[in-house]
């Protein structure tokens, strides 16, 4: 007998049975994931946090992996789509409260809209998150951030479910925080508490539609895309020797903006965003990872790892060092 996965009709009825949220089978996931990749796979749209810990519990009792999705951006989903469970974060998990200069966020609620809350309302430490896509739960999970601001800079403590559904509130000193990494492994995210600082509500609002129309000249922001595709590298002391810094400038310094495979393009706008011109598949994106990667390693030696969370069908983040090809 193989082993169960979430396609299996037994175990959508029964998750069904259990959870108040909605439950969708053979659902094409490139409608949840900027890049508009990714093939069919059971969705649940959890009702509220009760909801995931039910769905947890329900996929580890019957051997079914699982991934948590919220906007779907800064991953790519396989085109075979996945066998894993794909926990929806989104309505249901979009609370906000405040008390003085602390916020809690649900952790399917969207980081722009923080970005504008918060500076509407006079407090600083997120605005700058305005031109990041993608969720509270999905930002604190990678360390999302830009304009150098994160969301370590700001977290005071986050709520997490594991897979046995059981929920724990974590200090920011037991959450490993780095470059783009969190350390938070096998939990969701359901909530996150904060500490801003107070600021002048006009400047605020100011600075974050400055930094979105930045993000709009400067990036292919309104196209079928993931965000950043690679981290910046970890350079030496007294950098690299050309001078360059950023995985952007390295790869436009490789001769690789317009560059095209299939129907993913290395962005002619910024290097390090790649661009489904339509039709494009996660085969197309590897491939073009591939060849970047390849391309700046020969002319500058420095090896770029993903910041874009390349997804198995099973549910699993591929290394950070490496993607698998299906050609």
């Amino acid at each position: 007998m193989g082993r169960v996965t979430a396609r299996d009709p037994r175990f959508i009825a029964s998750l069904r049975e259990a959870t108040r949220g909605e439950v969708r089978e053979n659902e094409p996931l490139a409608g949840y994931s900027t890049f508009r990749i990714g093939g069919p796979a059971t969705v649940v749209f959890p009702a509220g946090p009760e909801d995931v810990a039910i769905a947890l519990r329900h996929a580890d009792n019957a051997g079914v992996s699982w991934f948590a999705l919220g906007l779907g951006s800064n991953v790519l989903l396989p085109d075979a789509g996945l066998e894993a469970l794909v926990i929806r974060l989104g309505k249901g998990l979009d609370g906000v409260r405040s008390d003085g200069d602390r916020w809690w966020f649900g952790a399917g609620l969207p980081a722009p809209l923080v970005a504008r809350q918060t500076a509407a309302a006079g407090f600083a430490g997120l605005h700058k998150m305005v031109g990041v896509p993608g969720t509270v739960g999905g930002g604190v999970f990678m360390n999302a951030g830009c304009h150098g601001a994160e969301w370590a800079d700001v977290v005071q403590r986050v709520t997490v479910v594991d897979p046995n559904g059981v929920d724990r509130v974590l200090d920011r000193e037991e959450i490993p925080f780095r470059y783009r990494r969190s350390g938070l492994e096998r939990v969701i995210v359901l909530e996150t508490e904060v500490a801003l600082h107070q600021a002048e509500p006009a400047l605020l609002e100011q600075e974050v539609r400055d930094l979105f129309e930045w993000r709009q000249r400067g990036t292919p922001f309104n196209q079928p895309c993931c965000g950043s595709t690679f981290t910046n590298p970890d350079l030496p002391p007294g950098g690299h020797p050309s001078g360059l810094r950023s995985a952007g400038q390295f790869l436009d310094a490789a001769d690789l903006k317009g560059y095209t495979i299939g129907r993913v393009q290395v962005s002619p706008l910024h290097a390090n965003y790649f661009v489904n011109l339509g039709g494009g598949t996660a085969d197309d994106v590897r491939r073009l990872i591939e060849h970047a990667r390849d391309r700046v390693r020969d002319r500058f030696g420095v090896r770029l790892e993903l910041e874009v969370k390349v997804v198995s069908p099973a549910g699993e983040i591929e290394p950070t060092d490496g993607v698998r090809t299906d050609g």
